[in-house]
C-alpha cells in the first residue's frame, strides 16, 4: 500500500486548523486563528471560539486541499481531535470530520489532542520517536508522559496541579501590561533582561516534593510571587521580571523532564505544545539534554502551537500501525485522558 493521505482537523481551542499529510510528508498546514477576537478579554472565550470555527471550517479545508495539490477523493482517512479541549469547539471539529468522512466513504479516527502534539515529531525526524519521555506544555496542559507506542501506549507520569505553564505566562503578561497571548510577549520582553535578576520560587522542587510528586507541576505559587513583587516594586525592570519569571518555569520543566528520563532509562525527550516555541526553553533544553546524554526533539515553532498537521500525523501513524478507525459518529470528550490515544 502506498503511503496514506490523511486529513486532520483540530478545533480544541481557538485555532481552526487543517493539516494534510502523505505518510510522514506534510502537504498542507492551514491555521485560522481567532486569537484577535479574544485578546480584549485576556483569554479565550469558548462561545466566540466555537462561532469562529463554524465560519472558518469550510474555507480552511478548501485552502488545505488546494495547498496540498490533491483532491478530496485522494484522501484515505480523516482524523480529528476528539478531546481534550473546549467542548463547543471540539464539537464543531468532530461534526465536520464526521460529515466529511461519511461523504467521502473514508475511515474516521478520533484522536487525543495531547498525543497529537507528540506525534508531530513524526513529520520532522527520521528515527522513530518511541519510546520517549514527552514534556507537553501549553496554555491548558503541563504534562510529563512516557510514550512507549504513540498509537496505543502512553502513561501519564505527572501533570499540573493548578496553572499550566502557558496559563501562567498569560496571567503574568496581563499583570505586566503585555499583549495576549502572554507566552510570546514574555519571551520577547525577556530577551533584554537577566534570568538571574530575581530569585523567583521553583514550585514542587523541595526534597519532600521530589519524594512525593516528582513529576507534577505547580505554577500558582510562582504566579503569586511575581504578582506580589510587581505590587511591591513600582519601578521594577520589566525585562528582568519577564526573564526571571520565564527562567523559573523553564528550570522546573527541565528538571522534572530529565529526572523522568533518568528514572525510566529512556534517553529521548520530546518537548511539544505551544510553550515549546519559547526560545529560552529551547536553548536551555538543548544545553541540559546534551549534558545528560539525552536526545532532544522539539518541533519547529510553527508546529508547536495547535495545528492540523499534528492530528493528521497521528492519524497517519494509526493507519500505518493497522489501528481500527472509530465510529462514523461520536461525542467529543472535553476531558479525554491522555492514556486514550484514540476513540
Amino acid at each position: 500500500m502506498s503511503e496514506p493521505i490523511v486529513l486532520g482537523i483540530e478545533t480544541s481551542c481557538d485555532e481552526t486548523a487543517i493539516g494534510i499529510v502523505r505518510g510522514r510528508t506534510l502537504l498542507a498546514n492551514v491555521i485560522a486563528s481567532s486569537v484577535d477576537e479574544h485578546a480584549r478579554f485576556g483569554g479565550v472565550v469558548p462561545e466566540i471560539a466555537s462561532r469562529a470555527h463554524l465560519e472558518a471550517m469550510l474555507p480552511s479545508i478548501e485552502k488545505a486541499v488546494k495547498d496540498s495539490k490533491i483532491s478530496l477523493k485522494d484522501i484515505d482517512a480523516v482524523a480529528v481531535t476528539a478531546g481534550p479541549g473546549l467542548v463547543g469547539a471540539l464539537l464543531v471539529g468532530v461534526a465536520s470530520a464526521s460529515g466529511l468522512a461519511l461523504g467521502l466513504g473514508k475511515p474516521l479516527y478520533g484522536v487525543n489532542h495531547l498525543a497529537a502534539h507528540v506525534s508531530v515529531d513524526f513529520l520532522t525526524h527520521d528515527q522513530p520517536t518511541d519510546p520517549t519521555i514527552a514534556l507537553l506544555v501549553s496554555g491548558g496542559h503541563s504534562s510529563l508522559l512516557q510514550v512507549d507506542d504513540i498509537t496505543s501506549s502512553i502513561t501519564k507520569l505527572g501533570a499540573t496541579m493548578d496553572d499550566a505553564a502557558g496559563e501562567a505566562f498569560d496571567k503574568i503578561a496581563r499583570v505586566m501590561g503585555l499583549s495576549f497571548p502572554g507566552g510570546p510577549a514574555i519571551d520577547r520582553t525577556a530577551l533584554s533582561g537577566s534570568p538571574t535578576a530575581i530569585d523567583f520560587p521553583r514550585g514542587l522542587t523541595t526534597s519532600n516534593d521530589w519524594a512525593t510528586r516528582p513529576y507534577d507541576f505547580s505554577f500558582s505559587g510562582l504566579k503569586t510571587a511575581v504578582a506580589r513583587y510587581l505590587e511591591s516594586t513600582p519601578d521594577y525592570a520589566k525585562a528582568d521580571v519577564a526573564a526571571s519569571f520565564q527562567e523559573s518555569i523553564v528550570d522546573v520543566l527541565l528538571q522534572k523532564s530529565l529526572a523522568a528520563c533518568k528514572a525510566t532509562g529512556i534517553d529521548s525527550l520530546v518537548i511539544a505544545g505551544g510553550v515549546a516555541a519559547n526560545s529560552r526553553l529551547r536553548a536551555v533544553a538543548e544545553e541540559r539534554c546534551a549534558q545528560a546524554g539525552v536526545r532532544l526533539r522539539i518541533p519547529s515553532p510553527a508546529l508547536c502551537t495547535d495545528n492540523g498537521a499534528m492530528v493528521a500525523a497521528l492519524g497517519s501513524l494509526m493507519v500505518a500501525a493497522g489501528r481500527a478507525p472509530g465510529p462514523q459518529a461520536f461525542d467529543a470528550d472535553s476531558a479525554l485522558p491522555v492514556e486514550r490515544v484514540s476513540l
